[in-house]
């Protein structure tokens, strides 16, 4: 059997989960579970280090975080140093168990859950991968002055900032970089930092990079996102973060983050919590064998995150000797009404409410099933995508409950009420050409969009199949019983209506796992009989 290897990104838990974390993890899970005739490894996680998690962490309880982990210079002793992160260590500890409920949540078929601050499973691979990095000579030591964003817990430049007057809260410290220049993300003034770090040596591999990229050997989809990374490469873009354009910022001093893995062989600093973080893929996989012998097939990831992803863990497999991605797919946005979620406009969406509000009907099963299927066929898989509920109210009545709840409440009715007039054997025959024709065809355009990543327009082409089984059902009225050729007629016809409903529920699993399984399980064949087993509205009407 063949391997599939799959990842999200691991979430940041400065906050709870958010709607956008959702969709990749379910965009994610659809492809997982279409390969469920291969050894797939699912892998997801949370991001549990840096300035920013310090931060959170202190403004849970709060109080202000600790000089020493703002970033801008100062030290705190050893103590001081332990109990701060035993405090930050039960904040993410809590954390986590949030994002590891998006399993039931969501119903996810994910494998395995890694959290970078497992000093266990994760600090001694991200050390191995830093290890191979410095024996290839492509670390070294400078003492670099440079504007800081905790946000992205990344230097910027000033191509990166707009001027707009942030909030109070985002003025940053006494060394700001003036109230007028925010970074254009974060809408937060970065911060002015001199500081002795590690860097890495990103600007040997980008020609490297640039040709797999061009190749295909390393995959982005979709095309224009493959662009967008060509066009970074290819313009030598300066990112502050080291005297060369190209060279990235490895390490913080541990006077200033002690919330991180330990640089080995350096106490005085600490992994740069991107370094850190990437090799997740690697820990959370078995380790680096693991990795040599089958790296990851494909990485979900936002298009914020793409640079870091498409660049620079790229560059670190090289320069670790190990080998690259298969490919890395690029998700867009969610919006609220047209606008960017962020709690300072109070419209981010919590996944569990959502979930919790549209199950309420009739089970959590359909709240979960319902939002797995909003967050895929109402976001463009590969684009920003708007949500309201409003929207969500008009899918889910349109798709949902008019669409396939009313499609199988009609076949299971049909087929269970007319079951004594007519005998179902299991064989082609009993299915029009037309049906088996139309079913084929709808097999292997969503498989086609599935492999291209297109999901929304795979649910599309398969609530196709539905438009054609409830128009096949009007033409073929197979209630109208006259005479015994008429009523085999009428036989073949819910056969055949039954085949269709079988094939949509067969086409959605991976999509709707719990409504499929509904479905499936009330379509029963024993000794070439059909039996119909009716199971409950699937989706009331809201």
């Amino acid at each position: 059997m063949s391997k599939f290897y799959i990842t999200t990104s691991i979430a940041y838990v400065n906050a709870a989960p958010h709607i956008g974390f959702a969709l990749e993890a379910v965009q994610a899970d659809v492809v997982a579970r279409w390969h469920k005739q291969e050894e797939v490894f699912f892998l997801t996680g949370t991001d549990e280090h840096g300035a920013k998690i310090a931060r959170a962490a202190a403004a849970s309880r709060g109080e202000a975080p600790p000089k020493a982990s703002l970033a801008t210079g100062g030290s705190l002793a050893p103590k001081g140093r332990e109990a701060d992160n035993k405090l930050i260590k039960e904040f993410v500890d809590q954390q986590a168990e949030k994002f590891k409920a998006l399993k039931s949540a969501l119903n996810l078929s994910w494998d395995n859950f890694i959290r970078t601050s497992d000093q266990k499973v994760h600090w001694p691979v991200a050390q191995e991968v830093w290890k191979r990095i410095a024996e290839a000579g492509d670390l070294y030591k400078k003492t670099y002055q440079g504007l800081y964003c905790v946000g992205h817990e990344a230097f910027v430049t000033q191509k990166d900032l707009v001027a707009e007057t942030p909030t109070l809260e985002g003025r940053g410290s006494d060394r700001s970089a003036g109230d007028a220049l925010v970074c254009k993300d974060h809408k937060k003034a970065p911060e002015l930092i001199e500081e002795e770090n590690w860097f890495f040596k990103l600007s040997k591999y980008t020609k490297d990079i640039e040709l797999r990229i061009k190749n295909d050997e390393l995959r982005i989809i979709p095309e224009g996102r493959k662009n967008e990374v060509l066009g970074l490469l290819k313009d030598d873009p300066e990112d502050g973060s080291a005297s060369s354009p190209q060279d990235v910022s490895f390490s913080r001093p541990s006077k200033d983050l002690t919330w991180g893995v330990p640089v080995p062989g350096d106490d005085s600093q600490t992994m740069y919590v991107w370094a850190d973080a990437l090799t997740n893929y690697i820990s959370g996989y078995g380790g680096v064998k693991n990795w040599e012998k089958h790296p990851a097939d494909i990485h979900f990831i936002g298009k914020d995150i793409l640079r870091f992803h498409a660049i620079i863990w790229p560059a670190m497999l090289l320069s670790a000797k190990l080998p690259l991605p298969k490919t890395i797919f690029v998700h867009g946005h969610i919006l609220s009404d047209g606008q960017k979620m962020s709690k300072s406009l109070g419209n981010v969406v919590d996944p569990f409410e959502l979930v919790k509000k549209y199950g309420s009907a009739s089970s959590s099963q359909a709240g979960t099933d319902a939002v797995r299927y909003f967050l895929l066929r109402e976001i463009p898989s590969a684009e920003d995508g708007d949500f309201s509920y409003e929207k969500f109210t008009q899918r889910y009545n349109a798709d949902l409950a008019n669409g396939l709840g009313n499609f199988a409440a009609r076949v299971l009715t049909l087929a269970s009420n007319y079951s004594e007039y007519f005998t179902i054997h299991a064989n082609p025959q009993n299915v029009h050409e037309v049906v088996n024709d139309k079913i084929k065809e709808t097999q292997l355009l969503a498989n086609k969009k599935i492999t291209d990543f297109k999901l929304n327009e795979a649910l599309e082409i398969i609530w196709s199949l539905i438009h054609f089984g409830d128009q096949y059902i009007n033409e073929k009225k197979p209630w109208e019983r006259k005479d015994e050729k008429i009523i085999e007629a009428n036989g073949v016809a819910i056969h055949s209506s039954v085949a269709i409903l079988n094939n949509v529920a067969i086409l959605l699993q991976p999509f709707l796992p719990d409504t499929a399984d509904k479905i499936t399980k009330s379509i029963v064949w024993e000794e070439g009989r059909l039996e119909i087993q009716k199971t409950e509205n699937l989706f009331p009407r809201l």
